[in-house]
């Protein structure tokens, strides 16, 4: 596919997928998506994964290794629907508090609703806000963390400052997104199968294959893992790696506040 993706000196803040958008009119774009698949993320990411993504982020939560003592605190952006947090809370032995941030309020509903039936709800917070404007104060978490999310938000290097602005000295970044496959014969596999299988069986399940077409093709634009990792040192992380898993399929990316 001739479509290029955007590098570490920006692009994506004006790209609705594959389409050009004015300044400002991503966000609206991107929030109806999410109205749209709040019941079905599961599933979405089951799609957009082939079921792999519970792995990856099983391995995200190994890898960040939460402290089992009270006190540590955890912010998880993009976050609505718990995934990351339930898991986070659970490695802690339910020591960890996590602050679970969207800004949209039909994946957050999700997210309070499943925190109550699995007694995590004393562990969580719920916060609809905007990941370019977080309502903490300087150095207040730990950790923050995001799966799936940083793609969506339209100024990456605003969101970036932000995580760095609200982590304590010491705290640490992760974030899970879907990346640059780097295996020969499965990037033209997992390419046919993301823009011709998943916005059909996306519309087959939901009735609605447009929100499908928008996040492969997000995918499709976002940097790849060298640049995302550049981004993350402008905004001034120290020690910044990144695991690609599945051959690239997605890839973890970790930064310190030092």
């Amino acid at each position: 596919m001739s479509v290029e993706r955007t590098t570490a000196h920006g692009g994506m803040e004006t790209s609705y997928g594959f389409r050009q958008v004015g300044t400002g009119e991503k966000q609206p774009l991107v929030n109806e998506v999410f109205h749209k698949v709040a019941n079905r993320y599961d599933l979405m990411n089951d799609l957009m994964s082939a079921g792999m993504h519970r792995l990856w982020k099983d391995a995200m939560v190994a890898w960040l290794n939460p402290p089992k003592r009270p006190g540590w605190k955890v912010l998880d952006v993009a976050g609505g629907t718990g995934d990351i947090a339930f898991r986070i809370v659970e490695a802690s032995r339910r020591n960890a508090h996590a602050t679970v941030l969207d800004i949209n309020g039909s994946m957050l509903q999700v997210g309070r609703e499943r925190a109550e039936k699995n007694g995590l709800a004393p562990h969580l917070d719920f916060v609809e806000a905007n990941a370019e404007e977080l309502p903490f104060a300087d150095a207040t978490f730990d950790a923050y963390t995001i799966a799936f999310g940083i793609r969506n938000v339209p100024r990456i290097d605003v969101a970036l400052s932000e995580a760095f602005r609200v982590l304590k000295p010491g705290g640490r970044l992760l974030c899970l997104e879907f990346s640059d496959v780097d295996l020969p014969g499965l990037d033209r596999f997992y390419e046919a199968w993301s823009f011709n299988a998943i916005p059909r069986i996306g519309k087959m399940v939901t009735g609605d294959g447009e929100p499908y077409s928008y996040l492969v093709e997000s995918i499709r634009k976002f940097p790849d893992q060298n640049n995302f990792a550049e981004m993350i040192r402008h905004a001034g992380f120290e020690r910044v790696s990144f695991r690609n898993y599945s051959g690239g399929i997605a890839a973890l990316h970790s930064g310190w506040k030092l």
